[in-house]
Parts: C-alpha cells; structure tokens; sequence
C-alpha cells in the first residue's frame, strides 16, 4: 500500500514553480497577490460574523516550526489585513488535505481549528485535532484543546467543520475508533455547547478511507449533509453521501453519488466538495476508476438520487465548489501539465448554470507552474476569490487573486 501511495503522490505533485508578476493565459488575467511575506501553504477561506473574507493558512517559520494564521478582507478579497497568529497552534502539521480553519459563529466567538502529527505504533501517520477560541474578536485566544477526551481515539484527521442552525459548530472527522474490523476509518460528527467547546460526538458512518478529506454543508433547511470516500465491498473507495434532518442526531444509510467503482488499495488524498443552491445539491469529486479526473453531479431530491456524472478535468484532483449570488455553481481545481522536461500544475475554474448546465472554463495560473490546492468563495454575481499554494524557488506560498 505504502509503494503505491508513492507512486500515486510521484504522478500528481508538482517540480517546479509559478512565474511571479503579470501573467496572461488564453487572453485571461492571472494576476495573484501573496496574502503573507513568509513561505506557507493550506489556505482555506470563510466568512465572518459581519460578512467579511477571512482566510487562513498555516505559516512556515523556519524548516520545522510552523503556527496557524488568519487575515481578514473587508473589501471582497481586493486587500487582507496583516496575518494574525493562532499563539497555541504551533504544533500544527502542514498537510492540504487535512486544511487548518476559522469559523465565527453568530455570536461573535472565534475558533480556529488545526491537525497535529501524532505517530505511533499502531498508525505513524496518525495525528489529532486540536482548537482554540476567542471571545473578544480575536485579541487573545484560549489554551489549545484537543477535538476528543477518549485515550480509544488515537487518530482524527480530515474534518471538517460548518455552523449549524441552532448557531453553534458542527465537526466531522475520521477516527481509528470503529465498530468493524473491516479496513478503513470511523466518521464521526460532534457540534459545541456554548463557550464550552466541543462536548457530544459519536460515530455515525463507517468504513471510510482513511486518508481524503471529509465535506460538511448544511443548508438552507437546517439539514446537515456529510460528503465521504467510503470504503465500499472492502475494496471500492467511491464518494458516499449522508444527511441528517434533525441537526446532527441520526444520519440516513449511506449512498453513493456515482458508481465510480473505484477499486485502490492505497490513499488517494483528494477529496470531495458540495454546495447548493435552489435548484439542490451540487457535488464534484475526484476518481481514479475508469473514468479518471474531476466530476460534477448534482441531487435535486436530498440525496436520493444524482445525476449522471460530467467530466471537469480528466486531469483534474481536489475540487472545491461554491454558490455565486445568482445561484450559478462555480468549481476550481487543480490538475497536471506533463512535459518532456517537467510536470507542471494549473488551477482551473469553471461556471455552471444554477441547473448545472456548463458554461465556460478556464486556468488561472499559467502553464509553467506549480500551482494547487485551491480554494473558493464568491463575492457576487460574476467574480469569486480562489486561493491557493504557489510554489517560488524552494519555497511555497500562499496566493489568491479575483477571478471574474
């Protein structure tokens, strides 16, 4: 498993580095902007409590040291504030399948959540979550926390976390902690109680992989919708979808959005997306079965049924999808430039009617580079802010430009 890990990360990262400045490709502006001075990677944008851009990454201060930080836009990604430290987070892990996150609840309360490395003889890739909260705006912040308070759990990765209705956070994870013998991970789901952090959780799918991201939306009902790569038959990793209608207390069966079929023994580390508009739920993912690269689909009836799958990019991996103001659907992706001399990486970008009817395509970073991981959210009708790893020389940084 471990020869084939490597040989898929070999085919999909990236040897050299994005030009710097100005930049045109197909007659479309690929202008970026660094959000920090100093080497990082793993953005993740969001919103405040006011409707402001907040984004977050994690800053490398020296080879082995790195700390979570955060800006905040008050003008639509056009300017961020200087970065602002996380002071307990430094023992984060840099990893962009597994991406640190701030989220402010409605309250005004803060918190910032992050993975930590945590090997040990049952798992040397396991690792843990840990948060932190502010209550005055971000000006001081709490002692770090760990997500779980059970010695059984020795490993939570990929979460991911989003307000419920009730305003307080809802958190899913993968753990070690399972009912089954069968290969894979347990998903767990566990939301705060006021000031008091996190303080229910419990299992509510398994087997899942172990090793790709976790997507959790809810909607404009209240519903809480789960997007997995479930471990199916012991050997088929295929997206798999759950949605709770009682805020996070039971879960329905799980069922796959497409049948990919996708049979890997191995960790493919790119996960999936969701959003949604009037029209449903709005899916893409990545797949390595016979059909390779980033799909798009859709459910139009909460997760009964889904449209048949359309391609992004045969090339294509990490998807990330967001909803414009008009309700169209917008997905960015990053994929991979094979040349005689070198593999290169592009992010790409594309609109799609709010019925998911394609409607254009395009990269905005240019061909030579080594660009991925990226990010999205909309700002209006007609331009989105993407972020994402940029690779200069020996170092990574974090870059983002508007993209109308």
């Amino acid at each position: 498993m471990k020869q084939l890990l490597i040989i898929f990360i070999i085919s999909t990262i990236t040897i050299s580095s994005c030009q710097t400045g100005n930049n045109k490709m197909s007659g479309n502006a690929g202008n970026f902007l660094q959000v920090d001075s100093l080497p990082g990677e793993c953005p993740y944008l969001a919103k405040d409590n006011n409707g402001n851009i907040i984004m977050s990454w994690i800053r490398s201060l020296n080879d082995s040291t790195h700390i979570l930080c955060y800006a905040v836009s008050k003008d639509q990604g056009k300017t961020f504030s200087p970065g602002k430290e996380v002071p307990s987070s430094t023992n984060i892990e840099p990893h962009s399948e597994n991406l640190p996150k701030i989220i402010y609840k409605p309250s005004g309360e803060v918190m910032a959540l992050w993975g930590a490395a945590y090997p040990n003889p049952k798992n040397k890739y396991s690792g843990l979550v840990y948060y932190s909260q502010s209550f005055d705006a971000g000006k001081t912040w709490t002692t770090s926390r760990p997500l779980v308070d059970d010695e059984k759990s020795y490993d939570q990765r990929y979460y991911d976390v989003a307000m419920l209705q009730n305003g307080e956070i809802g958190i899913i994870w993968l753990d070690n902690r399972k009912t089954t013998t069968k290969e894979g991970s347990g998903l767990y789901f566990a939301s705060t109680s006021g000031r008091s952090g996190f303080t229910s959780g419990g299992l509510i799918s398994q087997p899942c992989c172990q090793c790709c991201r976790t997507d959790l939306f809810v909607d404009t009902h209240g519903q809480v919708h789960v997007l997995y790569r479930g471990i199916i038959q012991d050997s088929i990793r295929d997206m798999v979808h759950i949605v709770s209608t009682d805020g996070g207390k039971s879960f329905s069966q799980p069922k796959r959005i497409s049948k990919d079929n996708w049979v890997l023994n191995a960790c493919p580390h790119t996960g999936p997306t969701m959003t949604e508009n009037k029209e449903g739920i709005h899916f893409a993912w990545y797949t390595g079965g016979k059909n390779k690269g980033c799909f798009y689909n859709q459910s139009t009836d909460n997760g009964k049924s889904f449209s048949t799958p359309e391609s992004i990019s045969s090339m294509g991996s990490h998807p990330q999808a967001a909803t414009m103001a008009n309700g169209n659907i917008v997905i960015s992706w990053d994929e991979t430039l094979k040349t005689d001399t070198s593999i290169n990486k592009r992010i790409g970008i594309e609109m799609r009617a709010q019925g998911g009817k394609f409607l254009k395509k395009k990269f905005i970073t240019p061909d030579s580079g080594s660009c991925s991981y990226p990010v999205v959210t909309a700002l209006d009708d007609n331009k989105c802010l993407v972020a994402y790893s940029r690779k200069q020389g020996k170092n990574t940084f974090v870059s983002y430009q508007v993209v109308e």
